[in-house]
């Protein structure tokens, strides 16, 4: 069978390597024929490209042709052209002669005309000079002839003076009595505006007082509300609870008959909270359901998700009948009662408190448990109010009671945070309305005081007004005294005057007659010339005409003139633009052909190429064809090999199956063997060898054999236990007892000094935190301030235990009420822990900090305050900011960035502003 194995596997092996090389030749031959089928498609589209490319030359060489034909056209049509205009041009440059040479002549006359209109005027203005001052003298004669009406006028102006300061004298007194009446309601206005700004002043006052008792409610109120809803998280996740209760009141809602866990369904007053949470122990967080069903359920689904474990109290199983059997203990000193008889809870669970609690009796003091237990023979379970359990038997259960969970008193707790709530809502009413009403009447006041200001200012304005009209009636009056005292002189001056005229009054005749003579013939000579002088205006008036509409049409040919020599500048350089064109296209139609033929040339030679290769693709798939042919041959034998190949298989795994069982059956019979001569050897202390030797021959019945070994155990067992080695093992013993004795109080004495330790650990930790605490407060409360500007910052902690209480941050704004961090905007909260950060880093510098964009949400204004403020801390601290900020890197001493200005390649980049502002 082996040999035939062997033949059989050498004759698959060569069989297998002929189909493999057959295979591979079939796969290198479908490789060649893909690649001549990808060759050919490759070949046709080249043919398709070099056809396109013959269709584009032909087109383009039409194109050029025609476009040729088109240039001589248009080179002929612009030579035509330019010739028009240069005789235009000709034409337009002697009418511009003519015109010039006609507005030099208009030119000439209309300066002829002005010297004559010149000259005509300067003897009419020295005539008019003459008349003038002819008229200046009569007027003097004339004025020596009034002086009689002159000095009765003076006399008329004298009596109205007096009478004028008589009027002002009264207007004076008038006025006087005005100031007198606006002093005194001044001075009034005055006393109530100071009453008014005094009362307006204490309404501010209380009104700021308001406004600091409304703040410290509504923080009040805000602490409490936070606390609120952390503890009713807390209490809808559960939070204290083992992860299994949690799974199970997670499906609350799905599940009916869970009426939750212990905890939520019992009440107690505050003192027996610790006393009433140590005597229930674990059994608080027991879930309370409806009957055994239920509980049943939820095991399930705790065993399937494999949730953990977890107690139920069925009411329908809980039996909370039994009486206490010690009734007399509860009269005992202070004793407070049975546990539940102290806490409350609705009345179907009743029976589950007495189940729970009914055997437990609380004491005020671990004292007189003591008392109480050693009565009673240590059979009662006490608790006291602070914690400590003694349990039925003696043992005590005592120590320093961390319950941070407080599971019992979660309820009452939030009871009470919402009672809080409320008051201190309330409260915010009530202060608001009474701070509104203040606010009110300071306004009220305000404006009264604001009418009263403008009511003095008005007065004042009055009494101003009235000094400044008695000044100018006071000046008017010194006026018209001193105008007064002129006029007598005056009039006594005209009477001097009357009497001289009255002597020379012939005199003064004959001068007026000459004057008279004088001004006739000034006249006269004076409208002669003024008759000449519109004539000669006239006469230059049709020169300007003539010499405006010579310049009009010189401009006008010089215009067209211009405009022919730019249109033929501009034909010239389209026909030097046509010339070009029509070179390059002369100088590139002449490859065309050649082009076009050697396209075609390369067609030619593709086809051929494709034609060879359809010839050795016919070649290849007739070998393809004998190879599957001699394929499939082989792949018959390959079959008979296969189905030779599994009943000799199946034959080997017969055989082996044989093998194995004898081969067990031969390791069970080794193992047998070993089991007994080793039982020998544990039992008698015998060999196989010498149970040969003491082998007798009348025991060959195994019954009776057994039946002796019995007689023989149980006469063994009649002798009675005997320890030989007792004195070895009490010295063993005793010396275990010492070593394990010393070694509990080496463990005593180290526990005890650790607690002293931790104890002084936790005193130093909570004076050091309470130390750091308040520096880190104010040291916050100035950061802030700079940073916001403004405002006032500061920190609280949320409980009265340091070292297990939160930080609440609370945060003002300038110009905001005071309120939690958590109400700010985006940029004010991260303004806010950059102050914290930042007051932190003051009290303790690092010499080294790296800060990653905590400026983002900031504006513009706050980052120049950080960037500032970050200079401020650079002489102990060296800072790496990570920013996108513009202002914080103007800011910086030194700027690190990543350039990529090659594709892949990144480069880095480093500018040194503090070299660069030195350089500057």
């Amino acid at each position: 069978t082996r040999e035939g194995s062997e033949r059989y596997k050498a004759e698959q092996e060569a069989l297998e390597r002929d189909l493999s090389e057959l295979e591979d030749r079939i796969n290198s031959g479908r490789d060649e024929l893909n690649q001549g089928t990808v060759l050919r498609g490759s070949l046709e589209g080249q043919i398709n490209v070099l056809n396109e490319q013959i269709h584009t030359e032909e087109l383009n060489e039409e194109h050029l042709k025609n476009r040729r034909g088109a240039i001589t056209e248009e080179l002929k049509n612009r030579r035509d052209q330019l010739a028009s205009y240069d005789e235009e041009l000709e034409h337009a440059c002697a009418q511009v002669k003519r015109a010039l040479e006609c507005q030099e002549e208009a030119q000439e006359l209309l300066s002829a005309q002005d010297e004559l209109i010149k000259r005509l005027d300067l003897d009419i203005e020295t005539a008019k000079g003459g008349i003038i001052q002819a008229l200046n003298e009569r007027a003097s004669l004339t004025a020596k002839q009034q002086v009689n009406v002159r000095r009765s006028e003076v006399s008329q102006k004298l009596l109205k003076f007096k009478s004028d300061e008589s009027v002002q004298e009264e207007l004076i007194d008038r006025e006087q009595s005005a100031l007198s009446e606006i002093r005194k309601s001044l001075e009034s206005c005055q006393i109530q505006a100071q009453n008014t700004e005094a009362a307006l002043k204490e309404a501010d006052k209380e009104a700021r007082q308001l406004n600091r008792s409304l703040n410290d409610t509504q923080q009040e109120y805000h602490m409490a509300h936070t606390r609120l809803e952390s503890l009713k998280n807390l209490a809808e996740r559960y939070d204290g609870y083992g992860n299994s209760i949690r799974r199970v009141m997670e499906v609350r809602d799905r599940v009916r008959g869970i009426h939750g866990v212990v905890a939520d369904l019992i009440t107690t007053q505050r003192k027996y909270e610790t006393a009433i949470e140590t005597a229930l122990g674990g059994s608080i967080q027991n879930v309370v359901t409806d009957s055994e069903e239920t509980a049943k359920r939820l095991i399930e689904y705790l065993k399937k998700n494999k949730y953990g474990r977890v107690t139920f109290l069925p009411l329908t199983s809980i039996n909370g009948s039994q009486n206490f059997s010690q009734p007399g203990a509860l009269k005992e000193p202070g004793v407070l009662g049975l546990a539940s008889d102290l806490v409350q809870a609705e009345p179907p669970y009743e029976g589950l408190v007495r189940y729970l609690l009914g055997r437990v009796v609380v004491a005020d003091t671990i004292d007189h448990a003591v008392a109480l237990a050693r009565r009673y023979k240590y059979s009662l379970r006490i608790v006291t109010l602070e914690g400590e359990l003694l349990n039925a038997g003696g043992s005590m259960t005592g120590g320093a009671f961390k319950n941070s969970s407080n599971l019992l008193g979660r309820r009452r707790e939030i009871e009470e945070l919402e009672e809080q709530c409320g008051k201190a809502l309330a409260r915010v009413e009530q202060l608001q309305k009474e701070l509104a009403l203040k606010e009110r009447g300071a306004a009220e006041k305000k404006e009264g005081l604001e009418q009263l200001k403008a009511d003095i200012q008005a007065l004042a304005l009055k009494e101003n007004t009235i000094h400044m009209n008695l000044s100018q009636l006071e000046d008017k009056k010194r006026d018209i005294a001193e105008a007064s005292v002129d006029l007598v002189r005056e009039h006594g001056q005209l009477e001097e005057q009357a009497k001289e005229i009255a002597a020379s009054k012939n005199t003064l005749e004959e001068d007026a007659a000459k004057l008279e003579l004088l001004n006739q013939n000034t006249s006269r000579e004076i409208d002669e010339n003024t008759a000449l002088l519109e004539e000669a205006r006239q006469v230059r008036e049709t020169y300007g005409a003539d010499l405006s509409k010579a310049q009009l049409e010189t401009a006008n040919l010089r215009q067209k003139q211009d405009f022919i020599r730019e249109n033929a500048d501009r034909v010239c350089k389209e026909i030097d633009k046509l010339n070009e064109e029509l070179d390059s296209l002369e100088k590139g139609s002449g490859s065309s052909g050649q082009i076009i033929e050697g396209k075609r040339r390369e067609i030619e030679r593709l086809k051929e190429l494709m034609d060879k290769g359809e010839i050795h693709m016919e070649e290849l798939k007739l070998a393809i064809e004998a190879q599957f042919v001699q394929k499939e041959a082989l792949t018959g034998r390959q079959k008979e090999l296969f189905s030779r190949r599994e009943e000799l298989t199946g034959r080997l795994s017969e055989l082996d199956k044989d093998m194995f069982r004898v081969q067990a059956q031969e390791e069970k019979l080794e193992e047998r063997l070993e089991a007994f001569t080793s039982y020998m050897w544990t039992e008698y202390e015998m060999t196989f060898s010498t149970a040969q030797e003491l082998k007798r021959e009348e025991y060959q019945a195994i019954p009776q054999v057994k039946k002796q070994i019995e007689d023989l155990k149980n006469r063994i067992k009649g002798l009675g236990n005997i320890n030989i080695n007792a004195i070895e093992d009490y010295k063993e013993i005793s010396q275990r007892y010492e070593f394990l004795k010393e070694q509990y109080e080496d463990l005593t004495q180290a526990q005890a000094e650790l607690e002293k330790i931790i104890e002084e650990l936790d005193a130093g930790m909570r004076r050091q935190f309470q130390e750091k605490f308040g520096e880190i407060r104010a040291e916050f409360d100035k950061v802030f301030k700079e940073l916001f500007g403004g405002g006032r910052g500061t920190l609280e902690l949320m409980e009265t235990d340091i070292l297990e209480s939160g930080i609440q941050i609370i945060a003002q704004p300038p110009g905001k009420k005071l309120q939690n961090m958590m109400q700010l905007s985006g940029g004010e909260k991260a303004l806010t822990a950059i102050s914290l950060l930042f007051a932190i880093q003051n009290l303790k510098p690092s010499p080294f900090c790296l800060l990653d964009e905590i400026e983002a949400a900031l504006d513009d204004s706050n980052v120049d305050r950080f960037a500032g403020y970050l200079h401020k801390l650079i002489k102990n601290t060296q800072f790496i900011v990570i920013t996108h900020r513009r202002g914080t890197m103007v800011s910086a001493d030194r700027l690190y960035g990543i350039t990529m200005q090659e594709k892949g390649v990144s480069t880095l980049v480093s500018v040194n502003l503090i070299e660069d502002s030195l350089d500057k």
